[in-house]
């Protein structure tokens, strides 16, 4: 669990996080949604570490970062996996070389014993014939399965994501968000994703926190936000047709 307390930002006299508070649960996916500049991305900084809040403690199972000490935030940090945006493969590194990394790090396993973890993540993402591909042979989609092993090889605590889903086709990002939630339940992982993909909201928005113009503007579930009637949040998730309609068509039932 990771349990946020008035956190407050700000850059050159500019307040972007106003107190938040919030806490993002253990063995669920946490999404963090709003439109750009609502502060997703300074928070999701935030949680990890790159930015200090002016104000406000940021807690882990407990922990409160900003009261540890440097090696105690270094043993937290081997206990956080982080998917990007853009899955910042080593392009010089095959998958398998990609994906040990953090283990040659992090911990002083031997080499054996990597591959023996790697050659596992791998096999749990579907992608057991690539260990010795080069990141521009495979497929965009396939590059997010190596970001999310790598995130997890080292049997995080805490997993962080950001726009896992940007660039990738409907259908790929569907099976990027199961894959994201089944990990999250299946190890019991606090898992926070920064998000603008309105269908992962709808799939696998098990807690979800809207932020607008810095501020907590509705936290809830996927099943509670197509009954709300917060006009912000019904604004921003049902801009489209599409989903005014799917709305509709849930709230008849």
């Amino acid at each position: 669990m990771i349990e946020v307390k008035n956190v407050e930002k700000s850059f050159g006299g500019n307040k972007i996080l106003k107190g938040i508070s919030t806490v993002f649960e253990t063995g669920k996916t946490n999404l963090i949604i709003g439109q750009s500049g609502s502060g997703k991305t300074v928070l999701l900084k935030s949680l990890l570490g790159i930015h200090t809040p002016e104000s406000g403690t940021i807690s882990f199972d407990g922990r409160i970062y900003s009261e540890l000490n440097p090696d105690e935030k270094r043993e937290l940090r081997t206990e956080i996996g982080m998917v990007f945006q853009g899955s910042a493969l080593f392009d010089s590194m095959t998958v398998a070389e990609n994906v040990g990394f953090p283990l040659r790090m992090f911990t002083k396993d031997n080499n054996s014993k990597i591959q023996e973890r790697v050659d596992f993540v791998l096999k749990r993402v579907n992608l057991t014939d690539a260990h010795k591909k080069l990141p521009s042979e495979i497929s965009g989609g396939m590059q997010k399965r190596v970001a999310i092993a790598r995130a997890i090889v080292n049997n995080p605590k805490y997993l962080f994501c950001d726009e896992p889903n940007s660039g990738l086709d409907p259908n790929t990002a569907i099976l990027i968000d199961n894959l994201i939630k089944e990990i999250t339940e299946e190890y019991n992982i606090t898992t926070v994703i920064n998000t603008h993909d309105m269908n992962s909201v709808m799939e696998i928005g098990e807690k979800i926190l809207f932020l607008k113009d810095g501020l907590k503007a509705w936290e809830g579930s996927k099943e509670e936000i197509f009954r709300t009637d917060n006009e912000a949040v019904v604004a921003f998730v049902y801009s489209s047709n599409l989903f005014k309609k799917v709305r509709e068509a849930y709230l008849k039932e």
